[in-house]
């Protein structure tokens, strides 16, 4: 793969991404998708890349992209539309990860630092936010305390770029951006409370909820299991607040597809909550 196929895989990608809400509610969507995630797997310059380098992991890769593309025909056969989308998604990540592996080291190497500088901005961005929404809300010294923990981490993600290590630089921004997408949502849980944010319905505020329970259960992931797996007593302690988490989500999932989003909102809230002590348990400052 050259460096100029990128755009157009991107491009394709984006395409085949599309959004699964929206796909949910139109047949014709998902047909459509069905069909570029297709030509994605089979006809790109991606596939052709593929076929070229025989990388054991990107044919693996591949291979399942394929197998999600036929569980997502499946499921819109069968009149699953939400279901078929979120397969969608997954077997377009599957292949674009197929892809990475059979691009070429200096391919993938100028990838990596674009992407890298690309979420460094994005951090910069939601921090510059962070600070903003910590001072209209008053929202003390926790706040002010996660805007010196992303500080940090953006200065160390910088320290090691320039040292060349950028995959170790890629994961400590991401540490640093989720902290702060974190941050905003827990101070900005407040104004959901007053004004709903002017949710059209409970379903959207649902899914409001979720994307909050995903991004608190990434920077879980992503900020602990380091230090989890040096310290034991650190992980006993914060298996139990996920084991209640994860418990609680599961729970919300089975309120919402019974149509109980209200009942559905304040479990999901419940299950955020105990993701806030599993970080607050380990040192790491969040508003709550």
């Amino acid at each position: 793969m050259h460096w100029h196929t990128l755009p157009r895989l991107a491009f394709a990608a984006a395409l085949a991404l599309g959004s699964t809400a929206a796909a949910a509610q139109d047949r014709a969507a998902i047909d459509q998708r069905l069909a570029s995630v297709a030509t994605l797997i089979e006809r790109s310059s991606a596939a052709r890349q593929i076929d070229s380098s025989r990388d054991p992991k990107a044919l693996e890769k591949r291979n399942q992209a394929r197998a999600l593309h036929r569980q997502a025909a499946e499921a819109a056969q069968s009149g699953d539309l939400a279901r078929a989308g979120k397969l969608l998604d997954e077997a377009t990540r599957e292949m674009l990860t197929a892809a990475r592996a059979a691009a070429p080291e200096e391919v993938t190497a100028e990838k990596r630092k674009a992407d890298f500088n690309n979420r460094v901005e994005s951090t910069r961005t939601l921090l510059a936010a962070q600070q903003r929404i910590a001072k209209e809300k008053g929202a003390g010294p926790e706040a002010a305390e996660t805007s010196r923990q992303i500080e940090a981490l953006m200065a160390e993600a910088s320290q090691q770029a320039q040292a060349g290590s950028i995959d170790r630089a890629r994961a400590t921004i991401d540490r640093a951006y989720l902290l702060a997408k974190a941050s905003i949502s827990s101070m900005r849980r407040g104004d959901t409370l007053v004004r709903s944010l002017n949710f059209a319905s409970k379903h959207e505020e649902y899914d409001y909820e979720l994307d909050r329970n995903d991004t608190h259960r990434m920077l879980v992931n992503v900020l602990l299991d380091e230090r989890r797996a040096s310290n034991p007593a650190l992980d006993r302690s914060v298996q139990g607040f996920l084991e209640a988490s994860a418990k609680l989500r599961s729970t919300a999932e089975e309120q919402a597809r019974a149509g109980s989003y209200d009942a559905a909102v304040k479990t999901l809230e419940d299950s955020t909550r105990e993701l806030v002590r599993a970080i607050r348990g380990a040192g790491v400052f969040i508003p709550g």
